[in-house]
């Protein structure tokens, strides 16, 4: 009996694994779960669709009922891939017990989005009274848009920027903030008397301050004191200011990632030298042979050796030793064929989280030949277990003949 009931256990987390998969998106290893990554986005695009074209009276009048079957079985949907969700939590969060693990996704940002996509639309059966509050919370679901990011490269360059440069950026509106509260507070000085029906308070001015520091500048706010209006005027140039430093921030987060992306996605085609860095780690079959030993292939060579604080000449006779990192630099090989790099970056939703790299299911023209993780550069093997965090580079063989070869 009981071990009828471990094969149950088996059974059911496989299943689990398997939905997780499935509801994950960007994870195309099968056909069924990049027909689910398509039903969903377009379960998505039609509800919206049909939400806009409701407003129109003209076409609401026309195709009133074929629009409302549209959401009726979308938010079904919606409501199906909930459940999944939940069902499968305790792979969202592999460190976590199961129970915590749906609670935890329940009142994750994810998992609030998910659940007012369906939510609102039975609510109002139970309570008709707030029918009309309850429809104002569906535009929530147009944020699930944002799990397009996970499917396609160019658009998660997006969250990726503003993740790396999260710091940097929480910086900048401090700074705004900030300035905002004492250009309200100089304002209520400067104008309570001239206008205390506007200004009548410390925090009036608020208004009047965010929409000149953001330049928007609406009008319906203004000082009319010539010492209320050179104050304007500083303020706005401030703004000009304060606005172009988060935009900065986010321009140069765009031009490293894409260059990154291109360096790394045109591996293979230039034709200079490249250089790699080893280290020689403890036990290493390197470490006591000299340089001559190392039998480097012809388009090799060591242009450095750097021990310690030192960069030695790479002469025939050195002898390397463990912690020496050697720059060897190589010849670009023209006749292999094109390379597509991808660098992959796991988190907790990613279905890789937890895994060891011997059961990732990858292509077998696909390899990966490098870990980054905490900064530091592992060579993976099979027995290394993913986890959150982690970036994987890898290497796919393309057919020639997909470049017109």
């Amino acid at each position: 009996m009981k071990e009828k009931t471990n094969v149950n256990n088996d059974g059911w987390r496989r299943l689990q694994k398997r939905l997780f998969k499935m509801v994950s998106v960007g994870v195309i290893d099968d056909k069924i779960n990049q027909g689910y990554d398509v039903i969903s986005t377009g379960m998505l695009v039609l509800n919206l669709t049909a939400a806009v074209l409701n407003t129109f009276n003209s076409i609401s009048d026309k195709y009133g009922t074929i629009l409302a079957s549209i959401e009726t079985w979308t938010v079904l949907f919606f409501a199906i891939d909930y459940v999944l969700r939940l069902l499968t939590a305790r792979y969202l969060y592999p460190d976590k017990k199961e129970s915590v693990a749906v609670g935890k996704y329940i009142i994750s940002f994810s998992g609030i989005i998910d659940l007012l996509s369906f939510l609102p639309f039975y609510l109002p059966i139970f309570f008709p009274a707030g029918a009309a509050v309850f429809r104002m919370f569906r535009v929530v679901r147009i944020l699930r848009l944002f799990r397009i990011n996970a499917y396609y490269d160019s658009l998660n360059v997006i969250t990726e920027v503003i993740v790396r440069k999260r710091q940097q950026l929480i910086s900048s509106v401090f700074i705004i903030v900030i300035l905002m509260l004492a250009s309200s507070l100089c304002m209520y000085s400067l104008e309570n008397k001239a206008q205390p029906d506007v200004f009548s308070n410390a925090f009036s001015g608020i208004w009047w301050a965010a929409s000149t520091l953001l330049t928007v500048g609406y009008g319906d706010i203004y000082p009319i004191t010539p010492a209320g209006k050179m104050m304007g005027i500083i303020i706005t140039f401030l703004g000009v200011g304060m606005v172009a430093i988060p935009t900065g921030i986010i321009s140069a987060g765009f031009v490293e990632q894409y260059t990154r992306l291109k360096t790394l996605g045109e591996f293979g085609k230039e034709k200079d030298v490249h250089f790699i860095e080893l280290t020689v780690s403890k036990g290493d079959n390197w470490a006591g042979k000299t340089l001559l030993e190392l039998k480097l292939p012809k388009n090799a060579l060591v242009a450095a050796v750097i021990r310690g604080k030192e960069s030695l000449l790479p002469k025939a006779n050195l002898k390397i030793q463990e912690n020496d990192t050697l720059i060897i630099g190589a010849e670009a090989n023209q006749n292999h064929p094109p390379i597509d790099v991808k660098e992959i970056v796991i988190d907790k939703a990613h279905p890789w989280n937890g895994e060891a790299v011997r059961n990732l299911d990858i292509s077998r023209q696909s390899y990966i030949v490098l870990i980054k993780r905490n900064g530091n550069s592992i060579i993976p093997r099979g027995d290394i277990i993913l986890i959150d965090g982690d970036v994987l580079f890898i290497y796919s063989n393309i057919k020639r003949d997909d470049f017109g070869v």
